[in-house]
């Protein structure tokens, strides 16, 4: 028989209600104490989750290593590089993950096509893990679906130290209708693994996050990826048929359901 003293290390018997709230999301509710301190099984999982965000955010993408040789080869992914020259200057100066080095300015003009419907970037943003997770499941869905829409597609690429406000400056140099760029989250300390899909309509370099749409929590316990698919692609397809995208465009959830 537990005494009282030991009652606090007993899963307690929670309401539906709290039980039904806890399994629909992964942050630490109740998770009990053992005097004023968090218990010791819940302070180790909390120093092993600050340690993956930390590894999340200064790891530098190795495209084979994150997507597998086939998947580079099949989409012939190519790289490059931000004016940000490493992972110190990039987290001390956003500005310069926001444009590319004048040799990868270079490179993305000479091998992605201009004027294509759709143009996929995928940046490695804060954090690598998320890339390395979401991107391998989801690119080929987005391709797919392109596909089956008959939009056409640029090449897609691989940035290094990018930050969202790159979509301007891929839409001055490429011209697409739309750009969609994959990126990892800042991590946090329910997951280290959490991709975003920044959205806009024909990008240009005075543009600012009013003019985009963003398709976050795309991980495991959040958005799957064949979830995140289909709202990029029904997101597109607004923004192709109104020419608009960010804060005017809202998802139309009537045309997800039908699909």
């Amino acid at each position: 028989m537990t005494s009282e003293t030991d009652r606090s290390l007993v899963k307690p018997d929670w309401p539906d209600l709290v039980r039904q709230v806890k399994e629909r999301t992964s942050a630490r509710l109740l998770v009990g104490r053992a005097g004023s301190a968090y218990r010791t099984a819940t302070q180790l999982d909390l120093r092993e989750a600050h340690a993956a965000a930390r590894d999340a955010v200064r790891a530098e993408l190795d495209s084979k290593a994150a997507f597998g040789e086939h998947l580079v080869s099949e989409w012939g992914l190519f790289e490059g590089y931000t004016q940000a020259r490493d992972k110190d200057e990039y987290l001390l100066r956003p500005d310069l993950g926001r444009h590319f080095n004048t040799a990868s300015r270079q490179l993305i003009s000479k091998r992605c096509p201009n004027g294509k419907d759709l143009q996929i970037v995928i940046g490695d943003g804060l954090s690598v893990a998320a890339v390395s997770a979401q991107v391998p499941g989801l690119l080929p869905l987005l391709m797919q679906g392109t596909q089956e829409r008959g939009w056409t597609v640029g090449r897609t690429f691989v940035v290094h130290h990018c930050r969202v406000g790159i979509l301007n400056e891929i839409g001055e140099l490429l011209d697409p209708t739309i750009v969609v760029l994959l990126i990892g989250e800042r991590p946090g300390l329910a997951t280290a693994e959490s991709l975003s899909a920044y959205m806009a309509y024909r990008p240009r370099e005075h543009h600012s996050d009013a003019n985009r749409n963003l398709i976050s929590n795309i991980h495991s316990r959040g958005v799957s990826s064949t979830e995140a698919a289909k709202r990029i692609l029904n997101l597109a397809a607004q923004m192709m048929s109104r020419r608009i995208s960010g804060c005017t465009l809202r998802e139309d959830a009537a045309s997800l359901a039908n699909q």
